[in-house]
């Protein structure tokens, strides 16, 4: 009953404050439908930057006359780094094969095999393609060359750290402006009803029943817009991913987190925009 109670004046709060509540629940609504997108957006993007990093490889060009022998002491000191994930040694044949496929008009007229054998090494984690490179420096017996685009991967790397860290900014900010929008709408709330909740204090209202109907409306707010935002979504992932995905290429390893992982995270951060901003504000303005 006491339940039931608490649920009506949290509605008649509503109601009689109901373009403020429809402000905050908007808020919500587009706080947690960009929250969404940054969600999507960003681990789909972090998981390219990942695919990309796990591209980034070490390359061991060895001299055309290299011995066996000079080959396979490249081999055992690859053996052992701890750094290595896989090394795949590409033979002149292979090389030229490769070469044959990729560009056929630069090789249509060539009367030999001007390409040497060499290891390709993928290290264990994309950002220890320079460590791994320093570790066969200075240039074993029988090395030509080791290359790994140095250019390329400080910039895959540093792309990728930049996401990272403007994906986290974004949802910060948005979660934070979500939680004083819905903060000031109980404030509100609790002014237009100043004159009430003295008299249900006087009768002997707990302090409980009086904060009650207060945190419910911000539930409430933050929730409805958490759905409403989830709703949205569906209808963007249903009608227009579907042109945007075809146009994009990207391996086959690239995904964002599953939208109904995504749509529980934006319920469950509704929920707690509410409450937060139900009790920043009760413990500031609601003295009881």
């Amino acid at each position: 009953m006491r339940f039931r109670l608490i649920i009506s004046e949290a509605l008649r709060s509503i109601g009689a404050n109901i373009s403020t509540s429809i402000a905050a629940t908007m808020t919500v609504l587009i706080g947690m439908f960009l929250l969404g997108l940054f969600i999507a957006l960003g681990t789909w993007v972090v998981s390219w930057s990942d695919h990309v990093k796990s591209e980034l490889q070490v390359k061991v060009y060895f001299h055309q006359d290299a011995s066996p022998k000079q080959i396979n002491a490249v081999r055992v000191k690859l053996e052992g780094n701890a750094d290595v994930k896989t090394f795949t040694f590409v033979s002149a044949e292979e090389a030229l094969r490769r070469m044959r496929k990729k560009y056929p008009e630069l090789v249509e007229n060539l009367s030999g095999n001007p390409l040497p054998p060499s290891y390709e090494v993928t290290p264990l984690k994309g950002e220890l393609v320079d460590k791994v490179a320093a570790s066969l420096r200075p240039a074993p017996a029988g090395v030509e060359s080791i290359k790994y685009g140095k250019k390329t991967a400080s910039k895959i790397l540093r792309v990728a750290r930049v996401i990272e860290i403007v994906f986290l900014i974004a949802t910060l900010v948005l979660l934070a402006a979500s939680t004083l929008l819905i903060a000031n709408t109980i404030r509100l709330s609790i002014f237009a009803r100043r004159r009430e909740i003295e008299v249900m204090k006087l009768v002997g209202a707990t302090n409980w029943f009086v904060r009650g109907p207060f945190m419910l409306e911000g539930l409430l707010c933050g929730v409805g817009g958490a759905v409403a935002a989830v709703i949205l979504l569906l209808l963007g992932k249903e009608v227009v991913l579907p042109s945007i995905l075809g146009r994009v290429d990207a391996g086959s390893d690239v995904q964002a987190m599953s939208f109904t992982l995504n749509a529980l995270i934006l319920i469950g951060v509704g929920l707690l925009l509410g409450a937060a901003g139900s009790g920043i504000t009760l413990r500031r303005f609601l003295r009881v």
